[in-house]
């Protein structure tokens, strides 16, 4: 599972995971938030998923990076695609095992009671909005990522999976 960022054009997770804890522990009273989101495009013979992770010390920067995927025919269910979606989403946030969450958490736990904070986030490129054509699948998709504790954020908060993803899937 290979990851990369403008930076650096191949990191595996464990090279993921080093960056973010040096990111964190540069300022460790920081608010953080950990967050994983997929986004998709449908091409004419294939889809290209693209999950993006990134680290932001809230109001004060972020570290990013992001795992391309190529499926070779184009999805075109719009169900389907969206499960993909957040399927790839809750893969990435596996591999976060509870012992690499507490490493994270302890960062910035001696600093809570001065405002540090650490959250982690799963990012869905699906809105509630009337015309929004996935609304109907924000229910079942905000319950597989919160049956993993993980926070769900839908549009207009899913920044990973509509902002930062989406650049890459073109």
């Amino acid at each position: 599972m290979a990851f990369k960022n403008l930076t650096y054009p191949y990191l595996t997770f464990e090279d993921v995971f080093q960056h973010i804890v040096t990111f964190m522990k540069k300022e460790p009273m920081g608010n953080y938030k950990l967050m994983i989101g997929t986004d998709s495009h449908v091409y004419q013979n294939e889809t290209i998923f693209i999950t993006g992770l990134v680290i932001q010390r809230v109001g004060r920067g972020a570290w990013a990076s992001y795992r391309k995927l190529r499926y070779p025919e184009a999805i075109r269910n719009l169900h389907q695609k969206i499960s993909i979606e957040t399927s790839l989403t809750e893969e990435v946030a596996y591999l976060f095992s509870e012992d690499l969450k507490n490493r994270l958490v302890h960062i910035v736990l001696p600093h809570v009671y001065k405002g540090s904070s650490f959250t982690m986030e799963g990012h869905l490129d699906i809105g509630k909005g009337k015309r929004n054509k996935t609304r109907e699948f924000v229910a079942e998709m905000v319950a597989r990522i919160e049956a993993h504790g993980i926070e769900a954020k839908i549009k207009p908060e899913s920044l990973v999976a509509s902002s930062y993803a989406n650049r890459y899937t073109k």
